[in-house]
């Protein structure tokens, strides 16, 4: 019809991306690899079930058909096939015959229902797949046609959208996003100027109580960073990305790739500089622990960014390591760069992210190693990633402050747990968020910080907890001995102040870089401290004596200790160091501890109280002591080879053998290292505040007499 207009491909462009189909290149890789998809999709009769319980097969279907609906309108418009058109069009007028009739889906979910899915957000997902399809097909449509599907299907979805669902249309939240995309794209292709307006703006028409100009005002900081963590992040980079790219083609006027000092440009770079070396996301809040840069919302990213903005040769990168492309205008320019650009390697460098809204509510500090076994460190000090008083789905956060995570060698070897979900899998709590979720994942123990009184942070109360954040002591990339951040806590334990500094020392008398761990504790009173940490692999050796439990019991009654089971103790004289080492893939891994106080190191596993099997089975490590104050100093070595296959050991035992304080107090703190050969490294950090980062720590050898010698 003479007023159709494209949205996201031109005739034009069509015509551009027709020509790689015969053609060699990764975008041509992509586009016969998409026709490939759908073919094998299309030889099988259209279903179109009635309601099913969440990640069920009706709701997988309901999800493949938009999935498809979409992948039809574009490449019948790319190619021109009229199967594909008519593929497309049989799904949708099937769906318009039944959509108004239908009531509320199944749910047992807290999140109100649409009429295919268990909640609004898939509906709003279909939405926007489907109407995105739909708008490929319209030259080729009559007007009864299009009537029958537009009246029956996409507005009704869109007046349930604003009056049946309307106070989950506003909310500023990945959910939002979606929602306020679907309505944009949908206004656009029904051309509702109105629906278009109230996606930008809000049902208020204010750009802040919600809309697309909220979320991007909102949910993301002046550097990126999105408040619930990597994997709600590259989620909603779908629908924000594909939105965008519309609104630059229908309404150029408004500018949006600038908007708000390129956000959109920040926040894609910002995901990525989140990324682990092996291309998976770290585990912040609610997160998959296998969610990696092959995700749609990242593939696109790499073509939008490289298009609309500079090019930025990491994005070459990124893609060489998706090994695919969106099949759009938009990634004609990344398939030629591609074309010629020899293999790079995926680093975006050490990083600070700030987080809120201004970036002012702490953040995360990364540190990467140049060094071949492409170490990383990831420290969390921002806010709480829910904001439970906005809305109750904004309530991914979890409680973990000071988090830290350590990547090298291709393993991410200090890890988190990530959430608790069996996504999809329906006969599991209907493929949703498990129990365990909120009973161990969220909880401080869960992940690798140190926990009070056997209690969460602020009480594991989200309320509480989004009014507090992290403070950065110093990040420093660019240092004689290394790198290293810092950064504290107030007030998230009642009369408790808390400062954790994380130095990555890339030394040439060891293989990996050296990571030396400080967590000081300053409370009103004596308490009792433990420093939790999780990991894979297989025990190899410890230098104190553990005494294993003779029958396993939880380590505690709430806040996640009801799901450790206590395996063994052993105890750490004062002013003693305790070392465990294990074995994780081809290498080891070895921890020294500095005990000032004397304590204990607890063997731990998840599992206990899970009557459902739905925790997985892995390790932990707890170091626990008591006083008013205290400091937990320790060194993490990755070191040697292990080859089960050619039955190889090499280098089982560390260099670093013991860790002493020295000194801790309000403007320094001092560790010896106690190493092989000898040989001390004496490690100083600068406590005082704001210090200059070429004053910030300092690492230097130390000649000693013998003080400590292999068992």
């Amino acid at each position: 019809m003479s007023t159709w207009q494209p949205l996201l491909i031109t005739r034009a462009e069509a015509e551009k991306l027709r020509g790689q189909i015969d053609a060699g290149g990764p975008l041509a890789n992509a586009l016969r690899a998409h026709m490939s998809a759908l073919e094998s999709y299309i030889t099988q009769p259209p279903s179109i079930p009635g309601h099913g319980e969440a990640g069920g097969p009706e709701h997988t279907r309901h999800k493949r058909n938009y999935i498809h609906i979409n992948l039809a309108g574009r490449l019948f418009l790319i190619t021109g096939e009229p199967r594909y058109r008519d593929f497309a069009l049989a799904l949708l007028k099937g769906y318009a015959d039944i959509y108004p009739s239908l009531g509320s889906a199944n749910s047992k979910d807290s999140n109100s229902p649409g009429r295919l899915f268990h909640q609004t957000l898939n509906e709003n997902m279909f939405w926007l797949y489907a109407v995105e399809g739909y708008h490929c097909l319209i030259p080729s449509l009559g007007q009864s046609q299009r009537a029958h599907i537009e009246d029956n299907l996409f507005r009704v979805m869109a007046d349930d959208a604003l009056n049946r669902h309307g106070k989950d249309f506003d909310i500023v939240h990945n959910h939002g996003i979606w929602s306020v995309a679907a309505a944009a794209m949908g206004g656009y292709v029904l051309e509702d100027a109105s629906l278009v307006e109230k996606a930008l703006y809000g049902l208020r028409g204010d750009g802040e109580s919600g809309g697309f100009y909220a979320q991007l005002g909102q949910l993301f900081s002046p550097d990126g960073y999105y408040i619930e963590g990597p994997y709600y992040h590259r989620f909603a980079l779908r629908p924000l990305l594909l939105l965008a790219e519309a609104l630059e083609r229908r309404q150029p006027e408004l500018q949006i790739y600038q908007f708000r000092d390129q956000i959109i440009r920040k926040t894609c770079e910002a995901l990525m500089q989140t990324v682990f070396p092996d291309g998976t996301w770290p585990a912040l809040n609610d997160s998959s622990k296998s969610i990696n840069l092959r995700d749609d919302g990242a593939v696109i990213a790499a073509s939008v960014c490289y298009h609309r903005y500079p090019p930025n040769p990491q994005w070459i990168a990124v893609a060489q390591r998706q090994q695919t492309l969106w099949v759009s205008p938009a990634a004609l320019d990344l398939s030629a760069a591609l074309q010629e650009a020899p293999a790079q390697p995926l680093n975006w460098g050490s990083a600070e992210l700030r987080d809120g809204p201004q970036g002012t509510r702490g953040g995360v500090g990364i540190l990467r190693s140049d060094m071949d076994d492409q170490s990383m460190a990831l420290m969390w000090y921002g806010q709480h990633g829910s904001i439970p008083r906005l809305h109750s789905a904004l309530n991914h956060g979890h409680f973990d402050g000071l988090h830290l995570s350590l990547f090298n060698r291709g393993r991410e070897y200090l890890r988190d747990y990530g959430f608790g979900r069996w996504v999809n899998v329906e006969p599991k709590f209907g493929g949703r968020y498990i129990p365990e979720n909120n009973s161990y994942c969220k909880q401080t123990v869960a992940h690798n910080t140190v926990v009070v009184d056997g209690q969460s942070q602020n009480g594991g109360q989200s309320l509480a907890a989004e009014k507090r954040w992290g403070e950065r002591h110093f990040f420093v990339t660019v240092h004689q001995a290394g790198q290293g951040m810092s950064a504290r806590l107030h007030d998230y334990y009642p009369g408790v102040e808390q400062q954790r500094t994380l130095l990555m020392l890339s030394l040439p008398e060891f293989s990996s870089p050296l990571i030396v761990d400080v967590f000081s504790l300053a409370g009103d009173k004596p308490h009792r401290y433990d420093y939790c940490l999780h990991y894979l692999g297989q025990l190899v050796r410890s230098d104190m004596e553990l005494n294993v439990a003779a029958k396993l019991k939880p380590l505690g009654d709430s806040h996640g200790y009801q799901h450790l089971w206590d395996c063994a103790r052993g105890a750490v004289a004062p002013g003693g160091s305790a070392l465990f080492s294990w074995l994780d893939g081809d290498c080891f891994r070895t921890l020294v501890s500095a005990f000032p106080a004397g304590g204990e190191t607890i063997v731990a596993r998840t599992g206990a109280g899970d009557p459902h099997f739905n925790l997985r089975n892995e390790p932990a490590l707890l170091l626990r002591t008591h006083g008013a104050n205290a400091i937990f100093a320790s060194v993490f070595e990755t070191h040697g080879y292990f080859d089960e296959a050619t039955e190889t050991s090499l280098g089982a035992r560390g260099q670093v053998l013991k860790v002493s304080v020295v000194c801790h107090d309000a403007r320094l703190t001092e560790l010896d290292i106690h190493c092989s050969e000898n040989r001390t490294l004496n490690v100083r950090i600068n406590n005082s505040a704001a210090p200059a980062a070429e004053d910030a720590f300092n690492a230097a050898w130390q000649s000693v007499a013998p003080l400590y010698t292999h068992d």
